[in-house]
């Protein structure tokens, strides 16, 4: 497919743990106008037997290309190892370690006095734990997302299965260390990281009727934080990303939290 010569997003390429190289999209803000310039980092979902590996997140930058326009942020989004032109295999430690590389990279390239970071299902709670352990992230949102993996640890083999399945690990060599593999789904908390989060800002949205993330997980997280914001949408189901209503309230979100920025 050919580019469109109309979008303003930069491709580029982030180098994270082990080697790996990810895929990601950048939209750098237009204007230079603000007293102080933002930036956010939006993270996708692990795949499905709807969506695939090859193509989750890639309607993504059109969120990038929205709130670059019309509220003049820089935004970057990645593809998560094992997904997209992204290279590596999944491993729920090593998504944290992407979310943390992609943090990095767009601190060092747009230097913004606030940042945001926004996820997507598992993305909002890898995306949690990384920027809890990131003092220059001023903020987080996540939609969607489990305040634990316990539900995976209870049935590791099965997950891994399914991660063959819809090809987010392609190798069948990996992981070479399955114990270790299998580990990790237990230490990835976004729970925890909420609490050690806090003060900083965090959005929780959740779909009332989600059929993969019980909204009590919401509570959860937004409980541990002590005082997030906490919205859910109502008949909302597990993909708020394509809710034009958790859309909305999203970016509504990051525009007061830009507002409350340039005020401070």
């Amino acid at each position: 497919m050919a580019p469109d010569p109309t979008s303003t997003l930069e491709r580029l390429t982030i180098g994270s743990s082990g080697g790996v190289e990810l895929s990601g999209e950048l939209c750098r803000a237009s204007s230079a106008d603000r007293r102080k310039s933002v930036a956010v980092l939006f993270l996708h979902g692990f795949p499905s037997a709807d969506v695939w590996a090859d193509k989750i997140g890639g309607d993504m930058g059109e969120l990038c290309e929205r709130i670059g326009r019309e509220a003049e942020w820089n935004a970057l989004t990645i593809r998560f190892r094992g997904c997209g032109d992204s290279t590596g295999e999944f491993s729920l430690a090593r998504w944290v370690d992407d979310a943390s590389a992609a943090i990095r990279f767009l601190k060092a390239e747009t230097s913004a006095d606030g940042l945001w970071v926004c996820g997507f299902g598992t993305g909002g709670s890898v995306g949690l734990v990384a920027a809890a352990d990131d003092p220059d992230v001023t903020g987080v949102a996540i939609a969607g997302s489990p305040a634990d993996f316990d539900d995976w640890a209870a049935a590791p083999d099965r997950l891994l299965d399914h991660a063959r399945e819809v090809g987010v690990i392609k190798s069948n060599s990996f992981p070479p260390n399955v114990e270790r593999w299998k580990a990790e789904l237990r230490e990835v908390r976004a729970v925890e990281a909420a609490e050690q989060l806090s003060p900083r800002s965090l959005l929780v949205l959740h779909g009332s009727q989600d059929e993969a993330v019980p909204h009590f997980d919401a509570r959860l997280v937004a409980d541990a934080h002590g005082a997030a914001d906490l919205r859910f949408i109502h008949g909302g189901g597990h993909q708020l990303r394509h809710d034009p209503r958790a859309i909305a309230v999203l970016m509504g979100w990051l525009d007061r939290q830009s507002v409350s920025l340039t005020e401070d």
